[in-house]
């Protein structure tokens, strides 16, 4: 069998190569970029994610450099009051699995060493991808440099600004959103006692929000301040202008300027996502993670939809005996409900977080009433291990 060909090197592209290589079957990976690398700092893991590191044999690596936070934290960031909190320690007795945050970076670390340890799996750098042809036996890569590459077939794992799916769908650009998100991390002692607390704080407010938890074994504090704006430059990794962030925070509590004093350099991106659509697949060419369905941060999800996906179209590649367009069609099918809902609560959560005014009191006083069941009971939805046929983990 041809080599299964991934356009995209990042979180979903080793994913999807580390669970068809343990699957049985060969992979050739292209990164456009000179180097393996991502971009970003802290991500939340959900416990539905945790039975994808078991799947591709990472849980181990994964719980070397991770954060179990003890809780979920919304406070007012005018008021200073505690909206309501999610204990997180009953998050494996209730769903198998803990509730963890960790540092982007190590995350993609761990699945490149463990793609490196897979002979089955073929990683190439600085080979980006110009156009692809798909007929009935299979596929055809033609690289920027010239050459032609033949594989089975093709998953466009290569982000929200995906070349593969503006071929696969012809949908033109992402939404903007209009949010934007500066983000640091700082060294833990640098900041006073008082604020390194081991949870994830949300501090809420018009228009924005301060969102902060501990990385890397509590040696670090990861900060993300979103905010409201039409002054952005789209893409990732932009330096970020201090002034900006300040004019939209002023008004914020005294715990929520001391802690955003602490940065003396910010990164900023611009949040954009997606309508759910159908149509990701076409024959022997699918998409996966954010080229498929790119969705706000507002749930924490980007990433663990993105392994997801990658385990569950192993296992339909596996149950079709090799069939490729039959597998590719049967996991979108499988996918496209649960992260169609995903990327439309996200935006549902966006506009939770950033209420004013009467708005914000009817939040608070709807988030306040429950208790801590409630809390946790309101995500099973996400939170509980997602099932396919073909998942006999």
């Amino acid at each position: 069998m041809d080599p299964i060909l991934i356009a995209g090197g990042g979180i979903g592209g080793l994913g999807a190569a580390l669970a068809l290589a343990r699957a049985g079957f060969p992979v050739r990976l292209f990164e456009r970029s000179a180097e393996f690398r991502e971009v970003g700092a802290g991500i939340q893991l959900g416990p539905n994610v945790f039975h994808m590191f078991d799947r591709l044999g990472i849980r181990t690596a994964v719980d070397r450099d991770a954060v179990r936070p003890d809780m979920l934290s919304m406070r007012c960031a005018v008021g200073g009051q505690e909206i309501t909190r999610v204990p997180l320690d009953g998050m494996v007795a209730r769903y198998g699995n803990p509730y963890a945050v960790t540092h982007r970076a190590d995350l993609h670390r761990t699945l490149l060493e463990a793609c490196e340890a897979e002979p089955a799996i073929t990683l190439e750098t600085n080979r980006p991808v110009a156009v692809f042809i798909e007929d009935a036996a299979g596929v055809t890569l033609r690289l920027e440099d010239g050459e032609s590459v033949r594989g089975s077939g093709l998953i466009g794992a290569d982000g929200l600004w995906s070349r593969t799916r503006q071929v696969v769908m012809a949908d033109g650009r992402p939404t903007v959103s209009g949010h934007i998100a500066y983000r640091a991390v700082l060294p833990m002692e640098s900041l006073p006692e008082e604020m390194r607390g081991h949870r994830v704080t949300l501090w809420a407010g018009p228009r924005l929000h301060l969102v902060h938890y501990p990385l890397r074994r509590g040696e670090v504090m990861n900060l993300v301040a979103v905010f409201h704006s039409d002054h952005y430059v789209e893409g990732w990794d932009q330096a970020g202008d201090p002034r900006l962030l300040w004019r939209h925070f002023a008004a914020t509590r005294p715990e929520v300027r001391e802690m955003l004093s602490r940065i003396e350099t910010w990164r900023f991106w611009v949040l954009c996502d997606r309508e759910p659509r159908r149509g990701w697949t076409r024959g022997r060419v699918t998409l996966l993670g954010d080229a498929a369905h790119p969705m706000l941060q507002y749930l924490a999800q980007g990433a663990n939809m993105a392994l997801e996906d990658a385990v569950c179209l192993a296992d339909q590649l596996r149950r079709s005996d090799g069939d490729v367009a039959r597998a590719f069609a049967e996991y979108e099918d499988l996918r496209v409900l649960r992260t169609g809902r995903v990327q439309t609560m996200a935006r549902v959560f966006g506009d939770i977080y950033h209420a004013g005014g009467v708005r914000a009191e009817l939040r608070d006083q709807w988030l306040g009433a429950r208790d801590p069941v409630a809390a946790r009971e309101g995500m099973a939805w996400l939170y509980e291990r997602p099932r396919w046929p073909g998942d006999e983990g």
